[in-house]
């Protein structure tokens, strides 16, 4: 998380008796919604009910200052989905592409120039946009695509190949789901189906569109349940770590629960970090790690952090953690339905802080916000979702956060039902001063509401614009004689 100032405090000296207090406490978090897509209605022109700006955001955001860029599945001039922008503040939506009308091509599939219904989200370098499509292209199985950030200059990176077969195979793989990620000029990604077997494939492709390699084939399963040695069916994007690769695939393996998989950037090394456990013959749907992770992972240090839809102690889903290397499992959280249940999204980390959503549960059952620390302690739904009209449902994507901000898409729920672009302001501490004839006392909370503020240090400057300096080993209360100079106090997260 970023640093942020907390009210800053201006020290004078006295001159007469004053005593001055002011009540501590701590600023509320704020849920808003910034923009609900608008209804869809049937344009016989295209044979599919359309709108002007998309329907159903089953991805997250991505962020470069002021505005937030994402894609909706559904919706816009053709029904197969758009790409968007909205700023911080809900201003300015703008549709940023269309995805254009598909065509039966007489043979197998809808196809396009472009690419249609992305379920994924968008990554950014410079002023441009990269995603993924997942139907539509030139043979009607996805494409990779880039677009500036000011809409224009929208190309198709690769087209995924026609199949073949009854098992559907084909050379690249089909149907890409998950996100990509970028290092240098080579973006990553999976695909769901196709390849060698038909159960998916990790692909590598070049910013320009050059350069399309095939990393791995995920393994043809056998048996009931099906099972193999790495997993099938990977709808989320990876995460990398200098040539090595990490992900998830939300089947196969030795239960058919989905797996935990490394690979190298060149396609060698694939490693099955971790299976996850069958369920019992008989039900219920419970286990001790989770099952079928349909999100992608994230990495700080040594430790991989991810969800799990199903499975856990009470078969809503588990937040867990393993090692880069397949050690050290970890079940940091099973969800009780209270709390929020089938969490499909992945989270992000600040801190010592995991953020995330869970697609149903909450008091609603239209799915909830929630963070807990890195250890699995101080879990706290920080929102449960209402539905329509006057909230978001069912969200099914990563947040992002900036400052002290969380901002997000729910796939449901708004004026329409076709799903909203939300932001949650999490609860700031506020310092509390009290003057007296020779001190003033500066008092911050520790914590509230599950939040742990002891990250947050006092800094001092002699000027609102001058440099600010931490003051060494100042907790809560900190006093200082009201002598001397004036002193400006600030509080920021460390």
């Amino acid at each position: 998380m970023k640093a942020r100032v907390i009210f800053p405090l201006l020290l004078r000296a006295l001159t007469a008796v004053l005593v001055f207090m002011l009540t501590g406490r701590v600023t509320a978090q704020t849920f808003t919604t910034l923009h609900s897509f608008t209804a869809r209605y049937y344009n016989s022109a295209v044979g599919s009910a359309t709108n002007s700006d998309g329907a159903d955001p089953y991805a997250g955001l991505v962020l470069m200052g002021n505005a937030l860029y994402g894609t909706a599945s559904y919706g816009g001039s053709s029904d197969n989905g758009t790409v968007f922008k909205v700023n911080t503040d809900g201003s300015g939506f703008t549709n940023l592409h269309n995805f254009t009308a598909v065509h039966y091509n007489g043979s197998c599939c809808d196809t396009n120039s472009d690419g249609a219904n992305p379920e994924a989200g968008l990554i950014l370098s410079g002023n441009t946009l990269y995603g993924t499509a997942s139907n539509g292209g030139n043979s009607g199985y996805g494409t990779v695509f880039k677009v500036n950030t000011d809409g224009s200059g929208f190309t198709n990176l690769h087209s995924f190949m026609t199949t073949s077969g009854s098992g559907l195979t084909n050379s690249d793989g089909y149907r890409p789901r998950g996100g990509l990620i970028i290092s240098a000029h080579t973006l990553y990604g999976t695909a769901e189906s196709g390849g060698i077997s038909g159960y998916g494939t990790v692909f590598k492709v070049n910013t320009d569109g050059s350069g399309f390699a095939k990393l791995h084939d995920f393994t043809l399963p056998s048996g009931s349940p099906p099972t193999n040695s790495d997993g099938i069916r990977p709808r989320a994007g990876l995460v990398i770590s200098g040539n090595t690769l990490y992900g998830m695939a939300p089947f196969g393996g030795s239960s058919d629960n989905g797996t935990v998989f490394k690979v190298n950037t060149d396609g060698s090394g694939f490693t099955n970090l971790h299976s996850f456990t069958a369920f019992p013959s008989f039900g219920p749907y419970t286990n001790s790690d989770g099952a079928n992770p349909y999100a992608g992972l994230i990495l700080s240090g040594n430790t991989l952090y991810g969800t799990a839809p199903n499975g856990g102690s009470l078969g809503y889903g588990t937040v867990f953690k393993v090692n880069t290397n397949g050690s050290g499992f970890t079940n940091l959280h099973s969800f009780n339905f209270s709390s929020g249940a089938f969490p499909f999204a992945g989270l992000i980390l600040s801190g010592n802080t995991l953020y995330g959503t869970a697609v149903a549960g909450g008091s609603s059952n239209n799915g909830t916000v929630f963070k807990f620390n890195t250890d699995g302690t101080g879990f706290t739904n920080l929102h449960t979702f209402a539905g329509s009209p006057s909230d978001g449902a069912n969200p099914s994507a990563a947040l992002v956060l900036l400052g002290n901000t969380l901002y997000g898409t729910a796939v449901g729920g708004g004026s329409s039902g076709n799903g909203t672009v939300f932001r949650l302001s999490l609860p700031l501490p506020q310092l509390t001063i009290i003057l007296s004839v020779t001190n003033v006392v500066l008092t911050w909370p520790s914590n509230y509401a599950g939040f742990d503020f002891t990250g947050f240090v006092l800094k001092t400057a002699p000027a609102i614009t001058g440099t600010f300096t931490n003051i060494p080993g100042a907790t809560s209360p900190y006093t200082n004689p009201i002598t001397g100079a004036q002193k400006f106090f600030r509080l920021i997260s460390n």
